[in-house]
Order: structure tokens, then C-alpha cells, then sequence
């Protein structure tokens, strides 16, 4: 699989990540067997990167991570923290940040983590000087190697970009998610800032595999979330209004490449910025992960293919989700 390299971090990975989301919670049940399968899977598909959260199922995907690690050496494991207590700028102190970071480093049963990053915290928390003179003191501490932010918005990633310590940014970017290409990715490129890019199916709606008649699970945020009920209506297909995806994906259909699952067009799409240091499909089972991983073979899109993307975004999809995120 191709790498690419993590500039502040020092670190090499391969394009395609996982994202672990689902191995804890959100997206319907999921053995630990399964779990340890989808990971297995990954690993030997050469992905060498792992997203997870303290928040995904309580520590359950990071105390799962942390099982399988203890026979996989050599993947980057990056953890999230602050979505656990309420969310107020005043949470964000040093000592959160240790108890919280502590926690993390054993559901995986590491001394250091690889990449810790702030999940997606208020707006606020982005200009405060304290809150990155606390995660410098992490990586003094050896809690931390580098840490880096999840984010919602185009400011969010464009201020934190300008912070020196910060490794990593997080953000959604996908065939229906454009706005970040405009400002993110060329200051992230500029300033040796990794891009993760996170939802790149959209929910599994750029999976081609839902309808109109599609149902999920009670326990699945994209049957509790439509609204944002639970959190940001960003994060669940995108914040694209389902019926709306789905004339999307139906439009973008025709452009999949021969061979080329809708999944794997999608996540090709993204590889194909070369600002994106790596994409985290989450995966339920080991078949995902390993057709996800293989989106890395896939020849680049043609250039007409990335206009006619931009074209249904422009037409379908930008009134709804560019000037809000």
C-alpha cells in the first residue's frame, strides 16, 4: 500500500486507515470475535493506522485495539478525548487532560500514545492558548508522542493548522463534503500538518448499497442522529439529507471505475488529494476491511471524474452542507 508521512509526527502510513468507530458503538452490535477479525483483516491488507476514541463504546474499541496490538506491533493507534464530560471550554485543563490520556494509554495497554487529539471540542477551545500549553506538557510527560484536533468546520481546522505542536487535523472530507479542499488542505500541505480524513462514505452512503426503503438499527446514530439528536448532524451521512445522498450517489454511480466497487471510488476519490495524509473507512466486518484497503490499488481517477464530482456536489449537495461546516 502506498505510505505517506505524518511531517511533524515522523511517522510513515499507509493511505488507508481504519476507523474503529464501530467496534465500539453507534453502529448496531459487533462482537469482540468480529472485531478482532475487521482489525486482523486491516493489518494484513497493510493498513498501519487505526483511528478510535476513549468515547467509542466507553474505551471498548480502545481496550480492543489494545488486545490486538499486543501481537501486531508496529500500527499507529490515534485516540480522541473530551467527549466524555460535558462539553464547556472549562473542561479542557491539564489535569483532564491527564486523567483522560491515562485512561486511553491503558484500554491500550501503552505506555505512550502515538497520536492523541482533542475530539471535536467547542469552538472556543481552538484560541486558547493554555489548552495547546497542556498537550505540549503531555508530550513532555511521555504521555503523548503528538497530539492533534478532530474537527467540525473549516475554522476549527484552519486555526488549529496555525498552532505549531499540532500534528494532525481531522476532518470530514468526502464526494459530498468539498468545502475543506478549498483552504484546509493547501494550508495543512503548507504548514506539514497531517490531514485525517474522516466519513469518507458518507455513512456508507457513498457505499451504493442503501435505498429508500432502508432501515438501521435503534442503536445506530444514522437512525438517532438524522437530526443531530445526539451530536453534529455532520457526522451522520455527512449532514446530507438521506434522499438527497441518495440522488447523489445515483448520479456519481456511472463514474465508478470497471472493478471498482462505489466504496472503493469513493475512497479513491480521496486518495487522490495529495494533501490527505490518510482516510479511516470504518469497517463491521473483515470483508470491508479488506476492499476498503484495496481502494490503494486503484489507478487515479481521471481529471473529467473529478470535475463531474464537483459537478452533482455543486448541483445537489453544496446548498445544503458548504456554508455550515
Amino acid at each position: 500500500m502506498e505510505t505517506r508521512t505524518f511531517a511533524r509526527m515522523g511517522r510513515d502510513v499507509g493511505v488507508v486507515g481504519l476507523g474503529a468507530w464501530q467496534l465500539g458503538a453507534d453502529w448496531g452490535s459487533v462482537t469482540e470475535q468480529d472485531a478482532h477479525a475487521t482489525l486482523q483483516a486491516a493489518a494484513d491488507a497493510g493498513v498501519t493506522f487505526f483511528d478510535t476514541a476513549d468515547v467509542y463504546g466507553d474505551g471498548r474499541s480502545e481496550q480492543i485495539i489494545g488486545s490486538f496490538l499486543k501481537d501486531r506491533p508496529g500500527i499507529t493507534v490515534a485516540t480522541k478525548m473530551g467527549r466524555r464530560v460535558p462539553q464547556e471550554p472549562s473542561a479542557y485543563t491539564l489535569d483532564n487532560f491527564r486523567a483522560w490520556t491515562d485512561r486511553s494509554r491503558a484500554n491500550l495497554g501503552v505506555e505512550t500514545l502515538d497520536l492523541v487529539q482533542l475530539h471535536c471540542p467547542p469552538s472556543p477551545v481552538f484560541a486558547m492558548d493554555a489548552v495547546f500549553d497542556a498537550l505540549d506538557t503531555l508530550v513532555q510527560e511521555r504521555r503523548v508522542a503528538a497530539y492533534g484536533v478532530s474537527v467540525e468546520r473549516v475554522d476549527e481546522a484552519l486555526t488549529a493548522i496555525a498552532r505549531p505542536g499540532v500534528a494532525s487535523v481531522q476532518i470530514i472530507l468526502n464526494a459530498l463534503r468539498l468545502k475543506p479542499l478549498e483552504r484546509v488542505l493547501p494550508a495543512a500541505a503548507a504548514a506539514g500538518v497531517g490531514i485525517i480524513a474522516r466519513v469518507p462514505l458518507a455513512s456508507g452512503l457513498l457505499s451504493g448499497r442503501y435505498d429508500e426503503h432502508t432501515t438501521f438499527a435503534p442503536d445506530d446514530h444514522r437512525n438517532f442522529n438524522r437530526h443531530g439528536e445526539a451530536f453534529d448532524v455532520g457526522e451522520t451521512f455527512a449532514g446530507v439529507d438521506f434522499a438527497t445522498g441518495l440522488e447523489a450517489v445515483r448520479r456519481l454511480r456511472p463514474l465508478v471505475p470497471a472493478g471498482a466497487s462505489m466504496a472503493q471510488f469513493a475512497l479513491r476519490w480521496i486518495i487522490d488529494q495529495p494533501a490527505v495524509t490518510v482516510v479511516i473507512p470504518g469497517a463491521r466486518d473483515a470483508g470491508q476491511a479488506r476492499a476498503n484497503a484495496a481502494a490503494a490499488g486503484l489507478a487515479p481517477l481521471p481529471e473529467s471524474t473529478h470535475d463531474a464530482v464537483r459537478a452533482v456536489y455543486d448541483e445537489l449537495v453544496r446548498p445544503q452542507v458548504h456554508d455550515r461546516w
